[in-house]
């Protein structure tokens, strides 16, 4: 079970949604607007957000940058647009899946699984009570939590499962296909999704792509995380 909000204005597709819902045991609040949708996030806890992107006060996309910066609750985004560039920018700009419309319940459900299966394991295979550290980098995955010299670091929820990930094979080069696999839970991907993201944490790890510090992308091969040195404890 989940609580789930839905942000749909089509009131025959938002009552259609919330009794399917419901009827799966999932608790459901329903708005109409984008921002009705900011308030109720800012003060109800949910496990996911279903949001539409023809909404009447403001475009979805736009909805969608707001909401993350108030929230990292998982976001699906349901869209007559099928476009594949306008997809990809919506998942980089913080979206966790995306369903094209028309689409069935059933599909929704199935996508709703994943991302909550995702956001529940989202530290990968690492064992959650082991805290991570390499070199004066420090992650927690059971608290969600990550330092780097004891200044704790403001990550979306995206950020600290590549940055687990990667901190649990220190020195080790992982290919972009299984980080889309294992961060993403996707079996295929623009690697600009990985880009955007690497480039985003590089950011608050205080480094650069010209001069990285932590984070290594080897062209053509894949990204490893290591300690400044290059010197990994074994």
């Amino acid at each position: 079970m989940a609580s789930v909000l839905v942000v749909e204005d089509d009131q025959f597709v938002r009552s259609a949604l919330i009794r399917h819902l419901t009827d799966a045991a999932h608790t459901v609040r329903s708005v109409g607007t984008a921002l009705e949708a900011l308030r109720e996030v800012a003060h109800f806890r949910f496990d996911v957000v279903v949001l539409d992107l023809g909404l009447p006060d403001l475009d979805g996309s736009e909805a969608l940058k707001m909401l993350r910066g108030i929230t990292d609750v998982p976001v699906i985004i349901a869209t007559a647009r099928d476009d594949e560039t306008e997809i990809v920018r919506l998942l980089n700009a913080g979206a966790d899946d995306y369903l094209t419309k028309p689409f069935s319940v059933e599909h929704l459900s199935a996508r709703m699984a994943a991302v909550l299966r995702r956001s529940r394991t989202a530290a990968g295979d690492v064992p959650p009570s082991s805290v991570l550290r390499v070199g004066g980098l420090t992650v927690d995955p059971l608290r969600r939590q990550a330092e780097l010299d004891g200044v704790r670091l403001d990550l979306t929820r995206r950020e600290f499962d590549l940055l687990a990930f990667l901190a649990g094979r220190p020195g080790v080069v992982v290919a972009r296909k299984e980080l889309l696999a294992e961060v993403w839970q996707q079996s295929y991907g623009d690697d600009q999704t990985i880009d955007v993201h690497l480039s985003w944490l590089r950011r608050k790890l205080g480094e650069t792509a010209a001069q990285p510090c932590y984070l290594h992308t080897l062209r053509g091969v894949g990204v490893k995380l290591e300690p400044p040195g290059g010197e990994v404890p074994r």
